[in-house]
Order: structure tokens, then sequence, then C-alpha cells
């Protein structure tokens, strides 16, 4: 085949833009493998707290067994975004750093509700605080965005 009926192959990094996915390096930086490992975490989080009144509200004797089973769906239903944002941070996909950072803005204030309680729920709240503080510094990192192959406004390359 001569090179014109074959394609000539291109770096990586200027692939990058049209399928959504980021350059690949050799391998991810740590920041990286951190934050999705966080996003999975609070996603996991969600799913085991989703079930347990999902499974109370169907099972046990709630004060309202409506409200228990929304609840559960809705924890169930809300978990999926962290854990598609973990999924595509893993797999240096583009797109998943604006979910992760949504994820991550949304725990500070359902964190500040949990230090605010009597109970063992200010333990999850300080938790909840500080994954989400050290997940939004490990987005936000340099080598996380180079990894992601974000760039800033007006810096395109």
């Amino acid at each position: 085949m001569s090179s014109e009926q074959t394609p000539a192959q291109q770096p990586l990094a200027e692939t990058a833009d049209t399928d959504g996915t980021a350059p690949a390096a050799g391998e991810r930086p740590r920041r990286l493998m951190y934050a999705a490992g966080l996003a999975a975490l609070e996603g996991i989080a969600l799913v085991v707290a989703g079930g347990w009144i999902l499974a109370l509200g169907l099972a046990g004797s709630p004060d309202d067994r409506q409200q228990a089973v929304t609840g559960g769906i809705t924890l169930l239903v809300l978990a999926l975004l962290p854990l598609l944002a973990a999924r595509g941070l893993w797999l240096l996909r583009r797109w998943s750093r604006g979910p992760a950072v949504i994820t991550q803005i949304l725990a500070l204030p359902v964190a500040y509700n949990l230090l605010q309680a009597d109970s063992i729920a200010i333990g999850a709240g300080i938790a909840l605080a500080v994954v989400s503080v050290a997940a939004l510094v490990l987005l936000v990192n340099p080598a996380t965005t180079r990894a992601l192959g974000i760039t800033g406004p007006g810096r395109a390359e």
C-alpha cells in the first residue's frame, strides 16, 4: 500500500480532540489515580447508603416507608455520577473532570450539614469534607489537567 492509501499515524496528542479522550502519556499521574479512587469511594458509599435505606424501607418498619424507599432510590441514582466520573478519570477521559468536580462541590454542603448534627454523623461529615477537599485539590492540579488534555481558555495547543 502506498502512503496515499494508508493514512499517516498521528501522535496521540493530535488525535485527542476528536474522540474526547486525553493524550495518552506513558502512565496515569498518581494524582489522577487518587482523584478517581476518591470519586469511586464516594460513589460506593452512596450505593451502600442507598441500598441500606432502601432495604430498611422495604423490610423494616420506618416512620414513613415511601420516604425511605424514595430516599434509597435517590441515593442509588445519585451514585451514578461519581462512579461514572471515576471510571472516566481512570480511563483519562476529558469529560470526566466536570462531573467529578461537581460531585465534590455538592458534597461540601452535605458535609457541613453532617457537622451540625449531635451524633455520630459528625465523624461522617469530617470524613466527607476531607475527601471532597482532597479530591478537588487533585482535580484542579496541573498534572491532572495535562493528563486529561484540558487547556485553559485561549490556550489552544
